[in-house]
């Protein structure tokens, strides 16, 4: 699936309040789900997204194809600049990541530009366990992405 080259407005869906995970208690605010939005055009069908070499017939009935990041993060970006976008988080030193110079965002966000490509890649959290739902027009055309997060105590 391509995207349009364009401008895109990232939106970002919170949840407050206690959790608990592995047995302790936290107050916290998590994000829940993280969205591209392509177009305003009304959705009017959602469908899982899958990646490149995902196979839906092996997953176990009542299963949706999951996610897993050791990092819980994801991100969206521009696929012909992946590997400028994506270096500072690939660069590290003696094991541990070194400090990236990347734009903070709200919400721990962060956005990597390429300006000689006119392209970005913002990164945003998002817990292992999650989902991607690609959100169609009537035309079929993808009007947004939505990433939801794996969240604390969520059954896989």
């Amino acid at each position: 699936m391509r995207i349009p080259p364009g401008v895109y407005r990232v939106e970002i869906a919170w949840t407050a309040g206690p959790y608990e995970f592995f047995g302790e208690y936290f107050d916290g605010v998590e994000c829940a789900a993280t969205r591209l939005c392509i177009s305003d055009d009304p959705v009017i069908v959602w469908e899982i997204g899958m990646g490149i070499g995902d196979d839906i017939d092996r997953l176990q009935p009542g299963k949706e194809p999951q996610f897993y990041s050791d990092a819980n993060v994801g991100c969206f970006a521009d696929a012909g600049a992946w590997t400028t976008l994506s270096a500072p988080f690939r660069a590290f030193k003696d094991g541990s990541p070194v400090p990236r110079e990347t734009e903070r965002l709200p919400g721990w966000c962060e956005r990597v530009r390429d300006e000689s490509q006119q392209a970005d890649l913002v990164m945003f959290t998002a817990e292992s366990g999650g989902v991607v739902w690609l959100g169609r027009t009537k035309t079929g055309d993808v009007a947004t992405i939505v990433v939801t997060s794996g969240m604390p105590g969520a059954k896989a």
